[in-house]
């Protein structure tokens, strides 16, 4: 199983930019699907960003889409989520998550493997 460990969250002023990255293990990388989610305190783990195995097909949610770019490096075993033009709403604890579907999933429970999150506070 996949062992994913994400980084590059912090603290930013609304209309920042900040990049997540998710470094992967003990797993074949080019095998996943890789998506993104957030969770904020008291609500439901959302669906962010989702990139295919070879990185040839994006999906994004709405409330991001033209602000989020998610990308994957197969040589580095990586994934990463540029952040461009932060709001305060986006404000949350970001995970990384791997499922090896034939097309990749924006729902949270079709993956299989998640890493621990790291926390994104977007001050207004």
């Amino acid at each position: 199983q996949v062992q994913l460990v994400e980084s590059g969250g912090g603290l930013v002023q609304a209309g920042g930019s900040l990049r997540l990255s998710c470094a992967a293990s003990r797993g074949t990388f080019s095998a996943y699907n890789m998506g993104w989610f957030r969770q904020a305190p008291g609500k439901e783990r959302d669906f962010v960003a989702a990139i295919s195995k070879i990185g040839v097909s994006t999906y994004y949610a709405d409330s991001v889409k033209g602000r989020f770019t998610i990308s994957r490096n197969n040589n580095k075993n990586t994934v990463y989520l540029q952040m461009n033009s932060l709001r305060p709403e986006d404000t949350a604890v970001y995970y990384c998550a791997a499922e090896q579907s034939i097309v990749a999933h924006k729902t949270p429970d079709r993956y299989a493997a998640w890493g621990q999150g790291t926390q994104v506070t977007v001050s207004s």
